[in-house]
């Protein structure tokens, strides 16, 4: 009896129904089966080649006759590169890069319905918008529906953490529940009040009520728009849209910095070219310094961000009064500045900051209670004698030698040149946390291919979290960058962040958690224990590369 199947997997006229789903299920299943031997266990460290070749050759077979035509011709395609009779056999990290096309495809056609709605065309680098709610359904219909139109969310159920995000992350975009402020998120208020004088942030404050009072104390606040509940989204997508637009009109416009009053990075970027073109014109030397205000962050979680912006402030003046006329100051982002100093050699440029660096470690900044405390800086120098040097090429040789500055104690100038040496990276712990196996290996192929200018990252799987703690790699107390899934069956995510959150180290952690779409409490007990971000599952590999560049961007 012959069977006729539509593409499907229904019936065709006259045929028997064949239910393919329940077939592919039992291909995907044995794929990750698979995998989990090769790369979980312990026991063996290299795979023969004709145990590969095997492999594809049944995942050929088998998805040719389920329809899946995309992963029988990448299984063909593999099965060029490799012959049964072969005897060389594979390591780990070899075997993963080599299958990586095949484990995506896998993923995506595991996913299919909610892949082909992520797989649009959408550009994750683009505006980051931050969302702040205690309502976590709010939260996540609200980043589902701005994430739909290609910008990247980020969310906060507590002003606390809000704050801390608004810094870190420097949206373009805030969006805020007036309803969560009460007369003790005085550090919040402060943000919205303060702030709208010092940064261009498009502020959007949310209300459940809508009367007049309420109204005017939010734009009272600082805020650029209003908006009550229930939300309409179609009206809240075009106000979020409109004032991303005016953030954009207003960043191509402006050279100054906000806050510091210095020349700001859009300057750098578009002056930077002509000092080349005068050094080639002169043949006169330029330097380039990269100076970056040491223990920052210790500065903002003592004192307040109040008081660090007022450090960045006088920090700023303090360059202003002390470098000549001629030499031009440049906020870059963040407590990183860049000085420009014509025709002017290294040894010239390191003596004048390295003054520059006592003077500075001598001023005293007085809080109240009686408090006071001093701060110092570290510069990268590299100087321009070669053309063949490009304005990138001379940042980045800068802002390494201000890394080596950095790692060599701080409140230092070193210097990039020929006798310099090779630069060496931070490491950067990267940890997986997943219990499943096709996921593990695509973030763990993703993580390996990523290059960051100064952190090196050392990347490692488990399967759970009780795993992860009895490998003793929580205890290092260096920078460490966590993929935690919300759901395992030893030890789930939310029990991993618990135990991490007591760790006295738990500040260089930075959490990402993948969940399920309707996992709303797991949401919400993850923003309360310290996540930096969410991704629910099925996520598109573009989406969450792009979101893992920006966090990591962000560690210094």
């Amino acid at each position: 009896m012959s069977v006729a199947i539509n593409k499907k997997g229904k019936p065709g006229q006259g045929g028997l129904e064949v239910d393919l789903d329940k077939y592919k299920k039992h291909l995907f299943r044995n794929i990750k089966n698979q995998l989990s031997v090769w790369f979980d266990s312990d026991e063996n460290k290299y795979i023969s080649a004709q145990d590969v070749y095997r492999f594809l050759h049944s995942i050929k077979g088998t998805s040719g006759t389920l329809q899946l035509g995309g992963l029988q011709q990448i299984s063909e395609h593999l099965l060029h590169d490799i012959t049964e009779d072969s005897e060389v056999s594979w390591d780990k990290k070899s075997l993963r890069k080599f299958l990586y096309d095949l484990i995506e495809l896998t993923y995506e056609y595991e996913n299919f319905e909610e892949h082909s709605k992520l797989n649009k065309k959408r550009d994750f680098a683009s505006s980051l918008i931050h969302l702040i709610d205690d309502d976590v359904s709010m939260l996540i219909v609200l980043k589902d529906v701005l994430e739909e139109r290609g910008w990247m969310v980020i969310t906060s159920t507590n002003p606390e953490n809000a704050v801390n995000q608004f810094f870190d992350m420097q949206p373009d975009c805030m969006v805020s529940n007036i309803d969560l402020l009460d007369e003790n998120d005085l550090q919040l208020l402060s943000v919205f009040k303060e702030y709208t004088e010092k940064y261009f942030i498009p502020k959007i404050l949310t209300s459940s009520k809508n009367d007049k009072e309420t109204r005017i104390n939010a734009y009272k606040m600082g805020a650029d728009d209003f908006i009550s509940k229930p939300v309409d989204i179609d009206e809240f997508v075009a106000k979020v849209e409109r004032h991303l637009q005016r953030k954009k009109i207003f960043d191509q416009s402006v050279l100054i910095d906000e806050l510091t009053q210095v020349y700001n990075r859009r300057f750098l970027d578009s002056s930077l070219p002509r000092f080349f073109d005068e050094f080639k014109r002169t043949k006169q030397p330029f330097t380039l310094a990269v100076a970056d205000i040491d223990h920052f962050k210790n500065v903002n979680d003592t004192y307040g961000h109040q008081i660090g912006d007022r450090v960045l402030l006088e920090f700023a003046a303090f360059l202003k009064v002390n470098v000549r006329s001629t030499d031009i100051v440049y906020r870059y982002g963040g407590e990183e500045f860049v000085i420009i100093f014509p025709r002017t050699t290294s040894a010239e440029a390191k003596k004048r900051l390295t003054d520059l660096i006592e003077l500075f470690s001598r001023e005293v900044f007085k809080v109240k209670d009686h408090n006071s405390f001093s701060v110092t800086f570290s510069a990268g120098l590299y100087t321009v004698y070669e053309e063949t040097a490009t304005p990138a090429s001379a940042f980045k040789n800068a802002d390494m030698a201000l890394y080596k500055a950095k790692n060599n104690g701080r409140a230092r100038v070193e210097t990039m040149e020929a006798s310099f040496g090779p630069y060496k990276k931070k490491i950067m712990y990267a940890t997986i946390i997943d219990d499943d196996v096709v996921i593990r290996t695509m973030l763990n192929q993703i993580l390996q291919s990523m290059d960051f200018d100064h952190w090196e990252l050392d990347v490692a799987v488990f399967e759970d979290g009780q795993t992860f703690f009895q490998s003793g790699r929580a205890d290092h107390t260096a920078e460490h960058f966590l993929i935690l899934d919300g759901v395992m069956p030893v030890m789930d995510g939310l029990e991993v962040l618990q135990k991490i959150k007591k760790l006295p180290h738990s500040d260089h952690y930075k959490v990402l958690m993948l969940t399920g779409r309707k996992s709303e409490y797991d949401i919400a007990r993850a923003l309360k224990l310290g996540a930096d971000d969410y991704v629910t599952k099925p996520f598109s590999i573009t989406e969450l590369q792009a979101r893992i560049q920006r966090l990591l961007k962000r560690v210094r």
